[in-house]
């Protein structure tokens, strides 16, 4: 072995550093002043979606929870009625529980909707100081109503919301 041959190589270790120092940006985000844009298919904290007219779309029919491979969502349906309506059809999630530290983001849920109610959006920023707190009841998946009085539940007319699904229109070119 060459006495030379490590110091060759060390040259070229420092040249390589050297080359990345001074011609390469720097890619240093600082993190809570500024945040990273997210990747189109990334997926991140769950959002339970709403129609246009405040109306929910989850109709609790489960599949989400079936679909889950961690096991981490809990939903329980119950009735709608005229008087009370929180989504259209027969039934609205009464109780929707993801435990985010059980959940994969594998996106199977989103995938089993429907109604297309379960969507896992681009907020990255999750932190628990307790277990507890990292069960995410309906009242935080829920995104906000477009204005106050389309809160739910509400009082509908008879007979107005026959389908659970709406109707499909006709894909177009």
């Amino acid at each position: 072995m060459n006495v030379l041959e490590p110091m060759v190589e060390l040259g070229r270790g420092l040249w390589t550093v050297m080359k990345q120092v001074l011609f390469n940006p720097v890619v240093t985000v600082q993190y809570p002043e500024q945040k990273r844009e997210v990747r189109p298919r990334f997926r991140g904290r769950h959002v339970l979606k709403r129609y246009e007219n405040g109306l929910e779309k989850c109709i609790g029919c489960s599949l989400c929870a079936a679909a889950c491979p961690a096991d981490a969502i809990f939903v329980e349906a119950s009735e709608n009625t005229d008087e009370k309506r929180f989504s259209p059809g027969e039934r609205y999630a009464s109780t929707y529980e993801i435990n985010m530290l059980r959940c994969i983001y594998c996106g199977f849920c989103e995938d089993a909707c429907p109604t297309e109610a379960i969507v896992l959006g681009d907020n990255y920023e999750l932190s628990f100081t307790n277990r507890r707190d990292a069960i995410y009841p309906k009242e935080m998946l829920l995104e906000a109503v477009p204005s106050a009085n389309m809160t739910t539940p509400q009082a509908v007319d008879a007979n107005v919301f026959t389908r659970s699904v709406p109707e499909m229109k006709d894909p177009q070119d």
